[in-house]
């Protein structure tokens, strides 16, 4: 659980750059991303302990494969309109891991600010341990939105992991008026049967995160200097139409010319076009029909998740 934890609290970044607000792209339902990563193998291995005996088989058989990365590979999918509802699923094989996620947003303008409440979750899910880590996501503030705009992350989120018995919680606490850290981060896991807390969480989730054990022990991890492994992309040319770069070529191409104008009347046909399919559903009594994801009771899961296939694949 706590390995799960600096998993989750390490995944946040402020991607944003500039100090102009821009206005964002709206997915439309049907439109999916795909993506993968190559994770080299040295970069995830757990060290051993200081007083282990050397193994001349496993040294040997790391130094094989050290040139062949794991692959991670991610497809996220619109699956709903009204609400707006995205469906994600990522997965390694090699690993037998992967995780679920749905989530839509409810946005709330506050002054100067917009508050984006994430509805919905995530559960990864570790076949070779046969657990289930269900989670939360935190709210996102963007401040200053007239000004120089800046986010923040706030709100509780927990973790649970029924089999193993270990729960976290944890808060991301929002910036006081007066005085006060920016993007400071508490939290706890908890082993539920005893009632005990083994792991005490603090720091910034954009900076440095501090874990304290119940023996005593800290970790701190600087995320400022953990490795970016970045993400490949096929060719937007290669992409199917309603692949996101393809999509929304046209916006993007007249963002990068600094045409606003441009971008918006480009913005405005596809919401145009999305709205007349809609409508022209609704007068046809026709369903929308998913590419990746079912709809299962209130959640979203992947078509063909690692969980039911030896290899998904994608």
């Amino acid at each position: 659980m706590v390995r799960f934890v600096e998993y989750y609290l390490t995944s946040f970044h402020e991607g944003r750059k500039g100090a102009l607000a821009k206005k964002p792209y709206n997915p439309i339902i049907g439109e999916t991303f795909h993506c993968s990563w190559h994770v080299p193998k040295e970069s995830v291995r757990c060290p051993k302990p200081p007083d282990s005996p050397p193994n001349g088989q496993e040294e040997e058989e790391a130094e094989a494969d050290a040139e062949e990365p794991y692959t991670v590979r991610f497809v996220a999918e619109q699956v709903s309109h009204h609400p707006p509802v995205s469906g994600f699923y990522a997965e390694c094989p090699e690993r037998r891991m992967c995780v679920n996620t749905h989530v839509w947003t409810k946005s709330k303008f506050m002054g100067m600010s917009i508050g984006v409440t994430m509805i919905g979750e995530g559960v990864l899910h570790l076949l070779d341990h046969e657990e289930e880590y269900t989670f939360s996501l935190p709210c996102a503030f963007a401040r200053s939105i007239l000004t120089v705009p800046w986010v923040e992350l706030g709100g509780k989120v927990n973790v649970n992991c029924a089999k193993s018995g270990f729960s976290a919680a944890i808060t991301f606490h929002t910036k006081p008026f007066y005085g006060g850290k920016l993007h400071r981060v508490t939290g706890e896991v908890k082993h539920n049967p005893s009632n005990s807390v083994v792991c005490r969480i603090q720091g910034e989730w954009n900076s440095v995160l501090e874990f304290t054990h119940s023996s005593g022990e800290t970790r701190c991890i600087d995320l400022t200097k953990l490795p970016v492994t970045r993400k490949w992309v096929r060719p937007v040319e290669k992409q199917g139409l309603f692949e996101s770069r393809r999509l929304w070529a046209h916006v993007t191409e007249a963002l990068k010319e600094k045409n606003i104008e441009m971008a918006t009347e480009h913005k405005r046909a596809l919401e145009e076009r999305q709205r007349a399919e809609e409508r022209l559903r609704v007068e046809t009594d026709t369903s929308w029909e998913t590419k990746y994801f079912n709809k299962e009771g209130d959640e979203w899961v992947y078509h063909r998740p690692l969980w039911k296939s030896a290899d998904s694949g994608l």
